[in-house]
């Protein structure tokens, strides 16, 4: 075991609530001393990072957030509430599938048809998780993106991929998109999360990559999609049949050990050898709306990334207006030099970040999507990304009813 001495030089100790954790293991990494300070000094800290006001409710305890890296935000401020190490650079898993969403989602209408080549499904990981997608068949654009939601399926994303022309070039475009999001954590190198040398993200890069996808409608409610059909073969008269398919969300659509959580409306998980479970989520209790990302969780319990989300969840959600933000989700780089200043307005260093969260707008602009949890309707509404940002207010999309 380690000395605490030797604890507290790493980080692991930066604050006491990350003392005695009965799941530390003295061969995990401890994280970098330095990391990014985008979105604000104290996100580039190691170590649990809140700063509560009185009568604001303690963090779960290190037993129940064993996360390498987590980070909870309002999604409506973009305003986080507490983090732990979330600019630290690991495997992504299939929360990048996120990042090829927002990349690849706004360029093929849904009706859009495509018959898969061979090619299209060749070089796949061994051991990718598959929706089903068979050569020589036709699915329209719809069918993949609900197999990339819901079945987190690398031959869906691989022919989406060879849509776009090839996965070399979708590659290339999800890291000039990740760049214009300020998101400077990642390096992308397949399009699917698959584990690959040198391909990492952050809790704070994918919770921008789920506020900037769910700016759009279509993605909004593949992500919210509990369970629908996809098309299967063709049987001897010529007719495809269906079958159905489940979100693996389980935050979503539950579990044995898991009920869905209430309000939840997306985004998306991931497990991978390299990476462990990784997940980000979105949802909603009264009016608040609250994002929150968790990696690779050191507890190896059957569906312990949900169950950190859905403790991180309860926790914000209890401690929003009692917490001092210790900084901010950026927007993206066109508009927000990720200072805490909005582009134009004069760069003063991490310094600014304080200030620009006390005059964020939290009524400018929103995006709103409308699901169902637990058989409520919900409504979700996220406002201005950043400071002097306004989003234009999307349609509103259909819940989570199962898919014909």
């Amino acid at each position: 075991m380690r000395s605490v001495a030797a604890l507290a030089a790493s980080g692991l100790l930066a604050t006491p609530l990350l003392a005695g954790t009965a799941y530390a293991d003295p061969k995990t990494p401890a994280p970098p001393r330095k990391m990014s300070q985008i979105g604000g000094d104290r996100l580039g800290t190691p170590g649990v990072q809140v700063t509560p006001k009185p009568g604001a409710p303690k963090l779960p305890g290190p037993d129940a957030l064993t996360a390498r890296s987590w980070i909870v935000s309002d999604a409506a401020s973009g305003k986080v509430l507490a983090a732990k190490n979330p600019h630290w650079k690991l495997a992504p898993a299939s929360t990048l599938k996120m990042l090829f969403a927002d990349t690849v989602m706004p360029k093929f209408p849904k009706n859009q048809k495509y018959t898969v080549k061979p090619a299209d499904l060749a070089g796949m990981g061994a051991g990718s998780s598959l929706v089903g997608i068979k050569e020589n068949l036709t699915y329209t654009v719809h069918d993949l993106w609900l197999g990339v939601f819901l079945r987190s399926g690398n031959d869906a994303v691989h022919t989406l991929s060879a849509m776009n022309g090839g996965t070399e070039a979708t590659v290339a475009e999800m890291q000039k998109h990740a760049k214009e999001l300020n998101a400077n954590d990642t390096h992308v190198v397949t399009p699917d999360g698959y584990d690959a040398p040198g391909q990492v993200s952050s809790a704070y890069d994918l919770s921008l990559f789920a506020r900037s996808g769910l700016q759009n409608a279509d993605f909004r409610e593949y992500c919210s999609t509990a369970s629908a059909q996809f098309p299967g073969d063709k049987g001897k008269d010529g007719k495809r049949a269906t079958f159905g398919i489940q979100n693996t969300n389980r935050l979503l659509s539950g579990d044995y050990d898991i009920k869905p959580y209430p309000g939840i409306a997306g985004v998306k998980n991931g497990s991978t050898t390299n990476a462990g479970s990784t997940f980000t989520g979105v949802a909603q209790r009264g009016d608040r709306k609250l994002l929150v990302t968790v990696m690779n969780p050191e507890k190896k319990e059957h569906n312990e990334a949900y169950k950190e989300a859905a403790k991180l969840l309860d926790w914000g959600f209890a401690a929003a207006d009692k917490v001092e933000p210790v900084g901010r989700l950026v927007g993206p780089r066109s508009e927000d030099d990720g200072t805490g200043a909005a582009k134009g307005g004069g760069k003063n260093g991490h310094g600014n970040t304080q200030a620009a969260l006390d005059s964020t707008d939290s009524s400018a602009g929103a995006w709103t999507t409308l699901g169902i949890a637990g058989g409520a309707l919900v409504l979700l509404g996220v406002v201005a990304m950043a400071v002097h940002r306004r989003w234009p207010l999307p349609e509103l999309v259909r819940g989570r009813r199962p898919r014909k």
